[in-house]
């Protein structure tokens, strides 16, 4: 009988006993690089688009958090800025202290627990995010960025959340939740303006180290990193721009809601990295995602939690990440709906927006498109040197450098890419927008001035042919010419000099700037004024703060030789020399060109289906074929 009634008593502990740790399970929603796409509305093509929207990843969070009992939602910013309604809101309309920015009231809505800050969020200085960032009803965290003096946080570096988990038999445990962020060090380069001597940025890794520890001794029994940066395959340098593989590495994380690069993780654009296990979705062993950008995609982390000894610990993890479009044939189709309550709460900015970027300021003679932009001189970069140029020469006069010969430096914003195959600029003659000068130049950048020897402006285009893969004439026709991993907006193109690139040549730089051999040379017959430029003739060359200040990593350009520091954004600039001049003739002058191969052949580029109607005036650019992804495959004659 009293055996009868212990085996009675152990079996009715067994069952009041919690679920196994194997069914507790957390998932964790990301997003990152929204850059204010909230709408799925492309203002510089004023329509809709199907494949972006934080309105549509709203349907996906909906969806995701309905299939678990648990999760948590968190975005890793570069929110407010990247698109016109971003400028819209921060340039036209006061932000007042009643107000919420629509980038948060989209996120209130939807229920966030925590955000980070990106790069971008400083663009419109620190007075600007802070009246922007009072509106969200959530945490918003960032551990690396501190007051001039290093030693206390600008920002909120991190967040303890207390939650309750629900096992698979529905009873709740009590778990602390650490959440914390992350900034490239690098904005003290790319927004030194609005920075410099209010802040100062600190290695992520080290402040990891010393934050990390400190959440676990204040209870928290998970940590999540937030860290608005991409995934290496390089070595550590310190302050480095994308350290995921290195903060995977520091003890204490669970797990990393990673971004900037605009990429995906899982994804096969980190193969043979090492350590990154691209089906599983690890990073050192650390489940990791990168959710793309603009809102197309929603990163989810499954994570398993056991409990042993009152210490959570993850157990496994699934690693995914989900997109609002699908692929029927070559086109992209909507796989979710647009969320028609947050459509409805940004009316207002929505149509606000519109009005701005209709506005016409200028007219073209001939059309602008950048289809081609990374094979030839072109139009759409053409615009904005001369622009530049008009804009420079009254702020030098009266300077010790007003006599100087003025260059001007542009890149293609817009050329395809991780942006996809509509992603360019194709403006009909006609009248210039503000959308459309928006079209031409995406970034808030301010424009400035720096000064440049000819040596120093070889050694800048040297680093802006890195972009080009070296070609092997032996080889025949058909050889990519251009490099992935090399952004195009860094491809920097400079008016007031002419130049070839001879793309047999091995690359002189690699994408940190760092000299791969001295012998190596792309650059040829460099001139200026009809001759061979002089190495120690100083220029002035107009470029952005982002480049100005070392964004890029462009040898010999550091901040350090700036000599003008506009408060105009190159946007504004540009309106400016189009309301002056009222109609501009785009034709790009031709001013580099391709060195010729021996033998000569055909290169591989890919570009936008509706750059085939304009071949007719490219003799030297053909149509081979079909890519990837909805792009063509074209080819350009090394001759």
């Amino acid at each position: 009988m009293i055996s009868r009634l212990l085996f009675s008593l152990a079996a009715l502990l067994l069952l009041a006993a919690p679920a196994s740790a194997q069914d507790v399970k957390l998932r964790l929603l990301g997003t990152t690089d929204i850059h204010v796409h909230v709408l799925n509305y492309d203002y510089y093509r004023d329509r809709e688009d199907d494949t972006f929207g934080l309105s549509r990843t709203a349907s996906l969070i909906r969806q995701a958090r309905g299939e678990v009992p648990n999760s948590l939602l968190i975005d890793n910013g570069d929110a407010i800025q990247g698109n016109p309604l971003g400028d819209f809101v921060a340039r036209q309309r006061e932000l007042k202290p009643t107000d919420v920015h629509p980038v948060y009231r989209a996120f209130n809505m939807l229920g966030y627990d925590a955000g980070n800050i990106g790069n971008h969020e400083f663009n419109y200085g620190l007075d600007f995010l802070a009246k922007a960032m009072a509106g969200a009803r959530y945490p918003i965290v960032s551990s690396n960025v501190y007051h001039p003096d290093g030693q206390k946080n600008y920002f909120t570096p991190y967040v303890i959340l207390e939650r309750k988990l629900k096992d698979a038999a529905g009873a709740e445990h009590p778990i602390k939740i650490g959440v914390i962020g992350f900034v490239p060090p690098q904005i003290m380069q790319w927004d030194r303006a609005n920075l410099l001597g209010k802040v100062v940025a600190h290695d992520m890794v080290d402040t990891a180290r010393r934050l990390v520890p400190e959440m676990r001794a204040k209870g928290a029994d998970l940590v999540v990193a937030v860290p608005h940066s991409g995934i290496s395959p390089r070595e550590r340098q310190g302050m480095d721009e994308n350290a995921v593989t290195y903060l995977a590495q520091v003890p204490g994380i669970d797990a990393i809601l990673a971004g900037h690069s605009h990429l995906l993780f899982p994804g096969d654009p980190y193969k043979g990295v090492p350590g990154v296990d691209v089906t599983k979705g690890t990073v050192h062993g650390v489940p990791t995602v990168i959710p793309g950008f603009w809102g197309n995609h929603l990163g989810v982390i499954d994570l398993s939690l056991s409990r042993a000894n009152g210490k959570w610990a993850v157990a496994g993890s699934e690693v995914s990440v989900r997109s609002v479009f699908r692929m029927e044939g070559r086109q992209r189709v909507a796989a979710v709906p647009n969320d028609p309550e947050i459509a409805a709460a940004l009316r207002s900015e929505h149509q606000g927006t519109l009005e701005y970027v209709r506005a016409p300021v200028g007219k073209t003679s001939a059309p602008i498109y950048s289809y081609f932009a990374l094979v030839q001189d072109d139009p759409s970069i053409q615009v904005v040197t001369d622009a530049q140029i008009w804009y420079i020469k009254s702020l030098l006069k009266g300077t010790p450098h007003e006599n100087l010969p003025i260059l001007s430096a542009g890149a293609p914003f817009k050329a395809g890419g991780r942006g996809g195959a509509d992603y360019y600029t194709d403006l009909s003659a006609g009248d210039i927008a503000i959308k459309n000068v928006a079209d031409l130049y995406l970034y808030p950048n301010t424009v400035q001035a720096v000064v440049m020897t000819g040596e120093g402006v070889r050694e800048w285009l040297e680093m802006s042919a890195g972009i080009f893969n070296q070609i092997d004439p032996a080889k025949g026709d058909g050889q990519a010419l251009i490099n992935p991993g090399f952004p195009s907006f860094n491809y920097d193109v400079i008016d007031g000099v002419t130049y070839k690139i001879d793309v047999t040549k091995p690359r002189r730089y690699d994408n940190d700037g760092k000299v791969t051999d001295p012998a190596n040379r792309r650059i040829v017959d460099l001139q200026h004024g009809g001759k061979p430029i002089d190495l120690a003739q100083r220029f002035v060359v107009v470029t952005n703060n982002y480049r100005a200040s070392g964004g890029g990593k462009f040898p010999g350009v550091d901040g350090k030789n700036v000599i003008v520091e506009s408060p105009d954004e190159n946007r504004e600039a540009i309106i400016q020399y189009l309301r002056s001049v009222g109609t501009v003739n785009p034709s790009a002058d031709s001013n580099w060109s391709f060195a010729r191969s021996n033998p000569p052949v055909v290169v591989a580029f890919d570009s936008a289906p509706a750059a085939e109607k304009l071949l007719g005036n490219h003799p030297r650019i053909s149509k081979l074929g079909t890519a990837e992804n909805g792009f063509v495959r074209y080819g350009i004659k090394l001759d």
